[in-house]
């Protein structure tokens, strides 16, 4: 990859004219008002769909509520919504184009994203196949077409969410500031790391993880391969679960631990070789969201 050939995405807000150290903190804030509106509403209809304690205690059980169909609707929804609170808050704080969130290679590329699917989706049925010859099935299939196909949806909306929100504002806001990247990816990995309920060994392995996503996003110079590479993860957690070969838990063993370091790292650093080897992340884009 041409080191020189796009702007440094980590440290790209600062080639704004209308940058200035504080527009993140607005945006963030801005943000954050328009996603509690926007949860509300969802919540709303999902209470009107719903009963209302039914709604509560999946709101309030932890990982655990994902391993229920209405449970993992809302607590993807709930990610997914980071999307338009970004958009709009970046509109009324006008500091930068909504797309450099996106790249700096002119805005969001499709055919990088679905390209950057392929060599994680290959590493996760291997290690899948694995998992399951070792195992078995362990609780009922629940999988229905109508699951599946909301999933392949939502999943990657709730994906991409947290992309924008971790590896794009997060993230560009430290390295715009600092103007050091590794410390930037360091930084925005402790504040994903954060937001997830696990165990200690499930908190160490999402910190792990915002490492390697913050990497790919970095030497890609944009989050379409980190999204890519976080929707298998969550695509193929979520049809297991719902097969029965695996339970969604806040509590991570060890043996959870060590698997899904091993493959999300096999995955990040294939696609990455492959990635740069074959110039996928050369292309500018010209349809920027």
């Amino acid at each position: 990859m041409s080191e020189n050939k796009f702007p440094e995405y980590i440290t790209f807000p600062r080639t704004f004219e209308k940058y200035r150290w504080y527009k993140p903190i607005l945006v963030f804030i801005v943000g954050a008002i328009v996603y509690a509106v926007l949860q509300v509403l969802l919540l709303m209809i999902f209470n009107i769909a719903y009963d209302t304690n039914t709604i509560t205690q999946l709101m309030t059980g932890g990982y655990e509520a994902l391993n229920s169909e209405v449970g993992s609707y809302i607590g993807y929804l709930s990610v997914a919504i980071f999307i338009p609170s970004l958009y709009i808050a970046t509109k009324i704080v006008r500091d930068r184009p909504f797309s450099s969130y996106s790249s700096s290679r002119g805005g969001w590329n499709w055919k990088l994203f679905f390209k950057s699917l392929l060599i994680p989706l290959a590493v996760y049925i291997v290690y899948e196949i694995i998992h399951v010859l070792i195992f078995g099935q362990i609780s009922a299939n629940t999988l229905t077409p109508t699951f599946f196909l909301i999933c392949l949806i939502i999943i990657p909306l709730q994906c991409i969410g947290e992309e924008y929100v971790m590896r794009g504002l997060i993230m560009q806001t430290f390295g715009s500031w600092f103007k050091i990247p590794v410390l930037a990816i360091v930084l925005q990995s402790i504040v994903f790391a954060s937001m997830h309920p696990y165990s200690i060994l499930g908190v160490i392995g999402v910190f792990i993880q915002g490492i390697l996503l913050g990497f790919i996003a970095w030497r890609s110079n944009g989050l379409e391969a980190s999204c890519a590479l976080h929707s298998v993860n969550n695509l193929m957690s979520a049809y297991f679960v719902a097969l029965g070969f695996e339970v969604s838990s806040s509590l991570i063993t060890p043996y959870d631990f060590a698997s899904t370091m091993i493959v999300s790292t096999i995955s990040a650093l294939a696609l990455y070789y492959v990635g740069t080897k074959k110039g996928w992340f050369e292309e500018k884009t010209e349809n920027p969201w």
